[in-house]
């Protein structure tokens, strides 16, 4: 196998993952979510670039903020 379809694959299997990842953490905290925006960023600039993908980086960074806020406003209810 060469090197460029071993690299293919590899995103294939990441895109997969993020994707699955995606509709587990709709259940899961404020981590899991951070962290399936991270993949998501990672693969985008990998496949895309990152010119494409700074519009997506930007949103996933104001849900990651929005997350934390809605955590804080909750500790403070308890």
């Amino acid at each position: 196998m060469t090197v460029r379809k071993m690299i293919l694959v590899s995103l294939a299997t990441v895109a997969f993952t993020a994707g699955a990842s995606t509709a587990f953490a709709e259940s899961v905290g404020t981590t899991a979510k951070k962290g399936v925006r991270d993949v998501k960023d990672k693969t985008c600039e990998m496949v895309n670039g990152k010119m494409e993908c700074a519009a997506k980086k930007l949103g996933h960074k104001m849900n990651n903020a929005s997350d934390k806020a809605a955590d804080k406003m909750e500790e403070v209810k308890k």
